[in-house]
């Protein structure tokens, strides 16, 4: 007999190459969606900007919301932040409140064509390889997970912390 009212499935994450904006978008609301849904412990984003992440719709924000709890780990590394205060108004606020579980690190020595644009979930990654065509590939193979992973704790280490959630005036 089935159950009355069956808990819904978590997002299926792409295993694979993904090309164009629409689907890079789309796959970085799923993953938040996954995250909020499987309880991941920790994520960590890293791009140049973040310019074109859709941080700062209400569905990626409700996901973060749903994902945030004691416990929970939310690294970004970029360049610099920027384009979030400019376009992610919700993200900035979700940051600010979030404040306790949310790193924010730059790394503003590295060319920004260098920077990774990349999400780590604990089982799941990707990694967009052509920023300009927004094309990458996804999955949760573990040598894709290890490799970046190594990669973004390097660029972690030569970063320092950015992206305040509040600004002290004197």
């Amino acid at each position: 007999m089935a159950p009355e009212n069956p808990s819904p499935q978590p997002p299926l994450l792409l295993e694979g190459r993904f090309s164009g904006l629409s689907d890079f978008t789309q796959l970085i609301r799923q993953a938040f969606a996954a995250a909020a849904a499987q309880g991941w412990r920790e994520i960590v984003v890293s791009d140049s900007d973040f310019g074109d992440w859709p941080l700062g719709e209400r569905a990626v924000i409700e996901a973060l919301n749903d994902w945030s709890m004691t416990g929970r780990k939310f690294t970004m590394l970029a360049k610099n932040y920027d384009e979030i205060i400019r376009r992610h108004a919700r993200f900035v606020t979700w940051r600010r409140t979030w404040a306790h579980i949310v790193e924010c690190r730059a790394n503003t020595s590295a060319p920004a064509e260098e920077m990774p644009s990349a999400l780590l979930g604990p089982q799941w990654v990707f990694e967009r390889l052509d920023i300009q065509r927004c094309t990458g590939v996804a999955g949760s193979e573990v040598g894709r997970r290890v490799a970046l992973r190594e990669r973004l704790n390097e660029r972690l280490l030569k970063s320092s912390p950015a992206f305040p959630a509040t600004t002290l005036g004197l």
